[in-house]
């Protein structure tokens, strides 16, 4: 009758010193799905995307670092780089040894940032061109690398979009209701103080001087460097679903109470010593020194809440 031809390597398992064959085979299989040493082809694929990526978003991305130099709004953005490239050196190893699981829909994902691309170049808004930009990141790390690789550096892609002005219409929309809140915080501490104080929108008129709160003494400055200094302190607390996200937000009040005591406290010098004494260079002293003491009531707060609920020591699998 008909027999099968095994290969004698099959057939002498003395040859493979009492060792399976196929689990060898399994072990290369986990071994090349890995995060390994890239392959001259994988350099091709990332050198080609990066090249095409580059000719798309060079002048949108060129842009965006004239907004950081002229913007003081948003010049924490300079840091966000090395910060990135200190969690993607202190997540090396586990990125190692993450599956290589590539997922499909991450074209679909790139095809929808071009879309917001398209869009945001027809209408000439930056804010949708350099969104779409992070949106192309995630779709690359999740066609060639997967689901598991993305939720371990989407925490650097978060930091980058917190990077990115906010469209002239929402930061109207937030600057409004921020210098109204720190006008009147301001006005009820300077009636704390005892100095009379009549307040009309966001205007405080005093014996000898009025003060404008406008927005940079809203607390809008100090909030978005606040809330990206909140991502990335707030990475090491203690894994719980709710901490995180609660002391982000920890920052909106922190930054709106240090700004009505910067508003506060230049009233105070205008009464005491001259309206001189309230603007100029004192002026934008005030507004690093509140700044820095907000930034040590979020350290004090991030301690607190370590000793709480536990150490932020250990060393997490997920991210933010």
């Amino acid at each position: 009758g008909r027999h099968l031809n095994i290969p004698g390597c099959f057939r002498c398992r003395d040859r493979w010193n009492g060792q399976n064959p196929m689990s060898d085979a399994a072990e290369s299989y986990l071994d090349v799905n890995r995060w390994s040493v890239p392959s001259r082809g994988s350099f091709a694929r990332w050198g080609l995307l990066l090249a095409t990526m580059g000719v798309l978003y060079g002048p949108t991305l060129g842009r965006l670092f004239k907004d950081w130099l002229h913007n003081p709004d948003y010049s924490h953005g300079f840091f966000i780089p090395p910060i990135a490239a200190a969690y993607l050196w202190r997540k090396r190893q586990i990125l190692r040894s993450l599956p290589i699981k590539p997922a499909n829909s991450g074209l679909a994902v790139a095809l929808l940032s071009q879309v917001i691309f398209i869009v945001g170049y027809l209408g000439a808004d930056l804010f949708l061109e350099r969104v779409s930009f992070l949106i192309l990141m995630a779709g690359a790390i999740l066609y060639f690398a997967g689901w598991h690789a993305l939720r371990q550096v989407g925490i650097v892609l978060l930091l980058f979009l917190l990077a990115i002005p906010l469209p002239g219409v929402v930061f109207n929309s937030v600057a409004g209701p921020l210098q109204l809140a720190a006008s009147y915080m301001a006005e009820r501490l300077l009636d704390v103080l005892g100095i009379p104080v009549f307040r009309e929108g966001n205007l405080l008129q005093l014996n000898h001087q009025t003060l404008n709160v406008t927005e940079a003494c809203s607390g809008i400055r100090s909030l978005a460097t606040l809330i990206t200094g909140g991502v990335v302190v707030g990475y090491f607390l203690p894994s719980r679903w709710w901490l995180r996200p609660v002391f982000v937000l920890s920052s909106i009040p922190i930054a709106l109470g240090v700004n009505a005591l910067r508003v506060a406290g230049t009233g105070v010098l205008g009464q005491a010593w001259g309206e001189k004494w309230a603007s100029g260079f004192l002026h934008l002293f005030s507004g690093w020194v509140v700044f820095v003491f907000a930034s040590c009531l979020l350290l004090g707060e991030h301690q607190l809440l370590q000793r709480w609920f536990g150490s932020g020591d250990v060393q997490r699998k997920g991210d933010l």
